[in-house]
């Protein structure tokens, strides 16, 4: 046990856990990403930036960051922003990247360890100068703390993760950026285990979007931790034992290795709304190409789905878009009527479509034992239209057209930014992201996107 560990039992029992995420803070110290990691934390990077920018259209959002500007003004700017602070970037980010539910995702460490990672790196390395490799190494260490911790520190049931957990990622992701030595890494960590919170699942059940920025509050405290530690302030090194062992449904399992590449298994969403909602969008896209987009003869909706969809995405008949994010009707209605699921379907006039919600007061939603008992994701949509029936299997999770590529991430980004960049400027900035030396200045990138605001929007 370490000099200073208040708590035996609880140092003892979660030991490896600890040591764990202190060997995948040594292992990356000055040592690059590997060229796989970093093209994926480069993607992670570009698309968390669009769905920041997408969730900057919102009232809430844009009112959000005005009042930020005003209050805290400073060198940072979105193209087309009011100049912001360290801090009140890391916010809008944050908030802006849940506020639709396209962001990124990690099923083994259920919820997004990218999105407070990105949100707090991004503005810290532009007002650093930081280079674009030293911005992914902070990612992708970051990205590998969070998604462990993601796996190990479950939160009890009535709780959202996104408020808890993610903080340690940001911690870990800041104290490289800073340069901190791996032991003082592992104190900033101790001191977001100090004041991790709880955050309610209940306003997705509500359909308050105060949710949104629970994703704020694990950036800025992993921020605040890493600074902190660089300051010399000091946490037990067992408060994360403490944590697992008192406060939190911890799982007992082994973590991954250090060596592994978690990263590599994040995800980019093609549709925007909560993981479990894809395998039934998916599978209503392709019967409404087997329809050619004739939705008026359906008479009958069957999705049968493993049960953790059910559990968090049983949400029928929202009257709000952070219920209608959480779903499983709501998506595959949508997909089935419009063929999209993306912002657009959480504002008006789409989300009070009547034939949108004709269709989603037909579907049954039916647990599948199968997929539940093998833990496995996918669904099967059964469909009646016309007297005909329809069905579409999707699944297991390997579905390659609920993986987006480097491709489809700059698609999704140029449609995200549209608003507020040139097409041609977006265009370049995602090329040049891609393939910029690890040298190359974040600044030159991000002046890209900055000198191009689109006039409509500036």
């Amino acid at each position: 046990m370490s000099a200073g560990a208040t708590d035996t039992a609880a140092w003892q029992r979660w030991s490896a856990h600890i040591e764990t995420l202190r060997d995948v803070i040594a292992e990356r110290a000055g040592r690059a990403a590997s060229p796989e990691v970093s093209r994926h934390a480069r993607l992670l990077l570009l698309d968390t930036l669009g769905c920041a920018l997408a969730g900057r259209m919102a009232p809430e959002v844009t009112a959000l960051e005005q009042q930020l500007a005003a209050l805290e003004p400073g060198s940072f700017r979105f193209p087309g922003g009011a100049a912001l602070g360290l801090r009140s970037a890391c916010q809008i980010m944050a908030v802006g990247a849940t506020w639709y539910e396209a962001c990124e995702g990690h099923a083994f460490a259920h919820g997004r360890p990218g999105v407070p990672a990105i949100a707090a790196l991004l503005p810290l390395a532009l007002q650093r100068g930081a280079s674009t490799g030293e911005v992914i190494d902070a990612l992708a260490v970051g990205y590998e703390v969070g998604a462990r911790a993601g796996a190990w520190l479950r939160v009890a049931p009535g709780l959202h993760v996104d408020g808890n957990w993610p903080g340690l990622g940001v911690a870990a992701g800041v104290a490289r950026l800073l340069g901190l030595a791996p032991e003082l890494a592992m104190n900033a960590l101790g001191i977001v285990a100090c004041q991790l919170p709880s955050s309610l699942y209940l306003p997705i059940r509500t359909g308050c979007n105060v949710r949104n920025v629970y994703l704020a509050h694990s950036a800025t405290l992993g921020l605040d931790a890493a600074l902190a530690a660089l300051a010399g302030i000091d946490a037990p090194p067992d408060a994360l034992a403490y944590y697992a062992q008192h406060l939190c449904p911890a799982e007992v399992q082994a973590l991954p290795r250090a060596q592994a590449d978690l990263i590599l298994d994040a995800y980019l969403k093609p549709f925007a709304a909560v993981r479990h909602v894809h395998y039934g969008a998916l599978a209503a896209r392709r019967i409404r190409a087997r329809l050619n987009g004739d939705t008026a003869a359906i008479s009958r909706i069957v999705l049968t789905i493993y049960e953790e969809a059910t559990v968090y995405c049983g949400n029928p008949q929202p009257a709000t878009p952070l219920a209608a994010q959480f779903s499983l009707t709501f998506g595959l209605a949508s997909m089935l009527r419009f063929g999209e699921l993306d912002a657009a379907s959480y504002e008006p006039p789409r989300f009070c479509d009547a034939e949108l919600r004709r269709l989603e007061a037909l579907v049954q939603v039916r647990i599948d034992p199968d997929l539940t008992a093998q833990r496995q994701r996918g669904a099967t949509l059964l469909l009646t239209a016309g007297g005909r029936e329809y069905e579409e299997k999707v699944g297991p999770a390997a579905d390659p057209e609920l993986l987006v590529d480097a491709r489809g991430a700059v698609e999704k980004f140029l449609h995200n930014a549209d608003p507020f960049v040139q097409e041609a400027a977006s265009r370049a900035f995602c090329e040049s992201l891609l393939d910029a030396s690890p040298a190359t200045p974040l600044r030159e990138l991000w002046q890209l996107l900055a000198s191009a605001a689109n006039p409509k929007e500036s």
